[in-house]
Parts: C-alpha cells; structure tokens; sequence
C-alpha cells in the first residue's frame, strides 16, 4: 500500500485554524489583566505540529508584562486547542512578540522626515 504524501498546505492550514481558535480563547477564556488589547499577527508551526511560535502585538500595555503572560497561559490555552482542533498533536506554544508594526511606523517616520528636509532642500 502507497503512503499519500501530506498536503504541502496542511501546516498552513492548522496555523490558521490555531491562530483563530487563539484569538477566540485569549478573548473569552483568559483572565488576565497583564494581557490587554492583544493581536495575533501570525502562527508559524514546526513540521511536525510539535511547537508552534505565536507572533502577537499589543496596542495598550507592556509586550514583554503581555508575552510573560501569554506564554504563563500557554498550557491553559493549549488545553483549550486540544478541545477545538481535530489533529493528532496539538503544538507547545511559543508567544513572541511582533515588532514588525513597531519597525513600519519607524520607517514611515525617517521617510516623512527625508521627505521634509528634502522639500526644505529644494525650496
């Protein structure tokens, strides 16, 4: 008997699905007051559905108080995953803060800063 290969998309789509079963359990189910307005950037699963890092931004309060605290309840919230997902191993998970919003409001600032001392160059 031939063995299917795996769907190349599989780990995609169990990134997705972990990533909106997160979002609806961090909303509902946790408690926490260190973690407040919190943002599921992106889910990147290793190959074999071991580990899972979790990228997160915040648009009130402390990332590093928010990431001690997402990564507290990673087991509450795994257990949670266990419930919802339909897969044979459910991921550790891994939070880590997203500084990508951080960078791209720091570029937009140098350009709009060369863009002024340019204009004020030619004028």
């Amino acid at each position: 008997m031939v063995k299917k290969p795996a769907r190349p998309n599989r780990s995609y789509q169990v990134a997705d699905q972990i990533q909106r079963d997160l979002t609806e359990l961090i909303a509902r189910e946790l408690k926490d007051p260190r973690i407040g307005m919190v943002t599921l950037q992106s889910v990147d699963v290793t190959p074999d559905y071991a580990h899972a890092k979790v990228y997160f931004s915040v648009l009130v309060g402390d990332p590093q108080e928010t990431q001690d605290a997402l990564n507290q309840a990673a087991g509450f919230l795994r257990n949670g995953l266990f419930k919802r997902l339909h897969i044979h191993t459910v991921p550790t998970l891994h939070f880590l803060f997203d500084r990508t919003t951080e960078r791209a409001a720091d570029m937009n600032a140098l350009i709009a800063q060369a863009v002024a001392s340019r204009s004020k160059d030619e004028g």
